[in-house]
């Protein structure tokens, strides 16, 4: 529904001009197309990245954490081989690091066919939204016309900006871990990027995460303290300042709010069910605007 509505201002403009359904259905779904070729791109740089300086990475960790008796006590796992001339890891610990890696690959390429099914459905118009408010929740076709947009129009901002906000991150994250010879800039980058649409959670993963991946690279203490805290600023700067101005006042809701529908939806649909939190939030709280009875629960979630 989400990626769908982000269509919907084209498709009524095309729509307007006489171009057949066909036509401006198939342009939505070559722009997803397209945007899923970039992402792949992306993530097969990001692998090559990796897979070309894995050994220098690995050998860095293992002076460090030879180096380091904290670390062999407190921080490495008992399947860790603790040898004299390095580390190593058992061909066990192997497997269970990669087995939900396997199970997660194997489920996304159905997952993204039945999503890329569903918005199909939703962008030939087989679910018509408007036409169910209509006949559901708000039986007033002006009242339900002038609702839908209102949800279309703030859902579309919040996912534009959100990408850009994110885009942003995820550019500045893998420019300071390139500028800080912090390996794997790209996937760093990406990485920032993509956790950055959990909301209020995703900016602490990736400080934290690059800090600690850090600490096994930058030698001196000075440079890895300017590291986390060039981090923290660019996480605060376009999380904590660019993104409430531009978001407007459309999403007016309390930190609280925030939370209960980020551990609900956590706990219903996991990492997905984060992601769009905030929009099915936004969704039901202009729903409950429309209603005397409901009012007050708008109120209190803003």
């Amino acid at each position: 529904m989400f990626i769908a509505l982000l269509f919907v201002p084209l498709m009524r403009r095309l729509k307007k001009r006489g171009v057949p359904k066909v036509f401006y259905v198939s342009i939505s779904v070559g722009l997803m197309v397209l945007f899923g070729v970039a992402a792949f791109v992306m993530l097969r740089l990001s692998s090559e990245e990796i897979l070309s300086t894995q050994d220098a990475f690995l050998e860095k960790a293992g002076n460090k954490i030879e180096n380091s008796e904290f670390i062999q006590t407190y921080v490495l796992p008992p399947s860790v081989n603790r040898e004299s001339q390095g580390f190593s890891l058992d061909s066990e610990t192997t497997m269970q690091i990669a087995q939900p890696v396997l199970k997660f690959v194997s489920n996304l390429l159905p997952q993204l066919l039945m999503t890329l099914f569903f918005v199909i459905l939703w962008l030939s118009e087989s679910i018509n939204f408007e036409s169910v408010m209509n006949s559901t929740f708000i039986k007033m076709k002006h009242t339900s016309v002038k609702t839908f947009r209102r949800i279309e129009k703030d859902i579309i901002t919040f996912i534009v900006v959100k990408f850009l906000i994110s885009f942003g991150t995820g550019v500045f994250t893998g420019l300071f871990c390139y500028l800080f010879d912090v390996s794997f800039p790209i996937f760093w980058g990406i990485f920032a990027f993509a956790i950055n649409f959990v909301q209020m959670v995703g900016s602490f993963i990736t400080v934290i995460l690059c800090s600690l991946f850090a600490f096994v690279e930058l030698d001196q203490s000075g440079s890895l303290l300017f590291f986390v805290l060039t981090l923290t600023g660019t996480q605060v700067l376009f999380g904590s300042i660019l993104e409430p101005i531009y978001m407007g006042k459309s999403f007016s809701l309390n930190v609280i709010t925030v939370l209960i529908m980020l551990m609900f939806w956590g706990f219903i649909w996991g990492i997905p069910g984060m992601i769009l939190s905030i929009p099915i939030t936004v969704f039901l709280k202009i729903l409950f605007e429309q209603f005397n009875r409901t009012k007050v629960i708008a109120q209190l979630m803003g």
